[in-house]
């Protein structure tokens, strides 16, 4: 690529273009321009110079001997997309991977959230993937992990970032904001630690990003964006959407793997008739397959789309309105003089078949293909070495102990009752029999164990619990990626199976894997943090795909349970989780016994 100089250094020539004295680089004839800025669809020209986009129109006088010319004749021509909430990490692939699996579906920016490889690296793995992000073709921006841990009361990571940590980072060049802050309990309850991050982001000028996941719309959500977080991604259906618009808060509609809630939240605009200005898709989290068989932003706009959204308004909500809110609209966003030439060529506007990809001036994709290859990073290797256990897992590290006293009698324990293709879980009680003052997993009722080991170094123990929804008859699974501290997560209905699966990631760096019998079945080995793999999305999508067999083999049957299962781990969502030092009830926000 080129590199493009700033709109101060290039805007004489851009000038001249314009004017006809000097030649464009390149000339995008006879396409359909959608201009993002009034909603309209026209018939325009667009000459490209410096990287830059230097007229929108008739381009005729722009021509010279030199000047590249492309015929968009029957094609749309649409602003790159942008992601303004992703988690890369969540994709279990590098960033290189990554770019190289969502630009040719038309996403030309990102916008970040490295709270997962944050919360492993601390901020060594931030600056890990912005510089990996500085030679790529995908604009990639940062936003400052806000809670590392997300909730310090009731976790432990591999790190901690305090506020002035989070101050200093605040001010590198690619980082565009605060990340979500997750602990809203902590900033509505007037916490000084956080309120200090949330203002180094407002003293700089820069947003801070939002993560409200509780059902009070009232006084908890007020007091929430009167903090000065001015974004949250967590509404789930019309009435959370209307509740954060009419506060002034920007909404993103998330449109993930499992997470798919674009078409209820939509309705905010499609039905309830607001207006959409302030709405923004998101992916938040995306795994390869879905990258691979559906799309990435290119997904989330068809789907709008088809829930009901003009196909502009949705291309809106994909390009200008997270350059607004990230205040990049003058560099990005939309298709006019001074922009970057960040272009998507569409062969069907509501389809959003994606033909071709230009950024920065230069075709970068076309047909699905990339057209160059990319760098190849290296990675130090303390990020290959990210499990660090106390000791090598034994079966009896999973032993559930009643009261003492209770010898072979019933015992009530609290369940965490999972909900298929949602973030939240249920709080639950059943009975369970004590046999010799030991509480079992009992398949035949869909209960399971389920354990989070801390894995940094830090010597922070084990929390047991009980889950349901997962269906397992035998087995056990494991995984490295749970979500947010990341420690290593357990699930199973056999304590051997659970120690043998711990320790089969511990062996290879990190990531998910099946075992039975004490027979590993399948396993996604992700070695960059315990998070992502170097690997190419097909790879990394097979093998997956091959776990997941072995998940529906154990006898799982849920949409994308990988997900669902890195979540059992994050204290900063309803209703009741487990983390390394045991369950958490995520709605009175206190650490609470199995045994109710």
């Amino acid at each position: 690529m080129r590199p493009v100089g700033s709109l101060a250094d290039v805007a004489v020539d851009l000038v001249k273009v314009a004017m006809g004295v000097a030649p464009a680089d390149t000339v995008i004839r006879g396409g359909r321009v959608v201009n993002v800025f009034t909603g309209e669809v026209l018939k325009a020209d667009v000459a490209v110079a410096r990287g830059r986009v230097a007229l929108v129109g008739d381009a005729a006088h722009t021509l010279g001997p030199d000047t590249a010319v492309i015929d968009a004749s029957g094609l749309y021509l649409v602003p790159g997309f942008i992601d303004g909430h992703v988690h890369v990490e969540s994709s279990m692939l590098s960033l290189t991977q990554f770019c190289q699996a969502v630009l040719p579906r038309g996403t030309t920016a990102i916008f970040m959230d490295p709270h997962e490889i944050a919360n492993v690296l601390g901020l060594d793995g931030v600056r890990l993937l912005l510089a990996e992000g500085e030679g790529l073709p995908l604009k990639v921006f940062a936003t400052v992990p806000s809670c590392v841990p997300a909730a310090p009361r009731f976790e432990d990571a591999g790190a901690s970032l305090d506020p002035a940590a989070v101050a200093r980072a605040l001010a590198w060049p690619q980082v565009a904001g605060l990340g979500e802050v997750m602990d809203f309990p902590a900033v509505i309850e007037g916490d000084e630690r956080i309120h200090a991050e949330i203002g180094a982001a407002l003293r700089l000028g820069k947003p801070a990003t939002g993560h409200y996941a509780h059902p009070d719309l009232e006084r908890g959500l007020v007091a929430y964006a009167a903090s000065g977080v001015s974004s949250d991604h967590e509404a789930t259906d019309a009435d959370d959407v209307v509740a954060r618009l009419r506060l002034g808060m920007w909404t993103m509609l998330r449109e993930g793997s499992a997470w798919r809630d674009v078409r209820e939240t939509v309705k905010a605009i499609t039905e309830a008739g607001l207006d959409a200005r302030r709405a923004v898709l998101v992916t938040d989290d995306c795994h390869p397959h879905t990258l691979l068989a559906e799309g990435h932003m290119d997904r989330v706009v068809r789907t709008a789309i088809s829930a009901g959204l003009r196909p502009v308004t949705a291309i809106q909500m994909a390009t200008l309105n997270p350059a607004e809110y990230f205040g990049v609209d003058a560099e990005m966003g939309g298709i006019a003089p001074g922009r970057r030439a960040d272009i998507v060529f569409l062969t069907d506007l509501a389809a959003v078949e994606v033909h071709q990809v230009m950024v920065d001036g230069e075709a970068v994709a076309r047909e699905g293909r990339m057209l160059k290859a990319l760098p190849d990073p290296r990675y130090p290797e303390f990020v290959r070495h990210s499990v660090k256990l106390a000791r090598p897992l034994a079966p009896r590290d999973f032993a559930v102990h009643a009261p003492a006293g209770v010898g072979g009698g019933e015992v009530t324990v609290r369940v965490i009752e999972v909900v298929e293709a949602k973030a939240l879980t249920r709080h639950r009680t059943v009975t369970l029999p004590a046999d010799g003052g030991v509480l079992q997993a009992q398949p035949e009722r869909d209960i399971a164990k389920v354990a989070v080991v801390e894995r940094h170094g830090g010597g922070g123990g084990m929390g047991l619990g009980f889950v349901r929804g997962f269906g397992l008859q035998r087995g056990a699974v494991a995984s490295t990626v749970a979500h947010d501290s990341h420690n290593l997560l357990i699930v199973g209905v056999d304590d051997g199976d659970m120690a043998a699966a711990g320790n089969a990631l511990a062996e290879c760096g990190g990531g998910m894997v099946a075992v039975s019998g004490g027979r590993v079945m399948a396993r996604v080995e992700l070695p960059i943090a315990g998070l992502m793999s170097p690997r190419p999305a097909r790879e990394v999508a097979a093998a997956v795909a091959e776990l997941e067999q072995a998940w529906r083999s154990l006898g799982c049957h849920l949409v994308s349970p990988f997900m669902t299962m890195s979540l059992l781990a994050l204290p900063v969502l309803p209703e009741l989780r487990v983390t390394n030092r045991g369950l958490v009830d995520t709605v009175r926000f206190r650490l609470v016994d199995v045994v109710a």
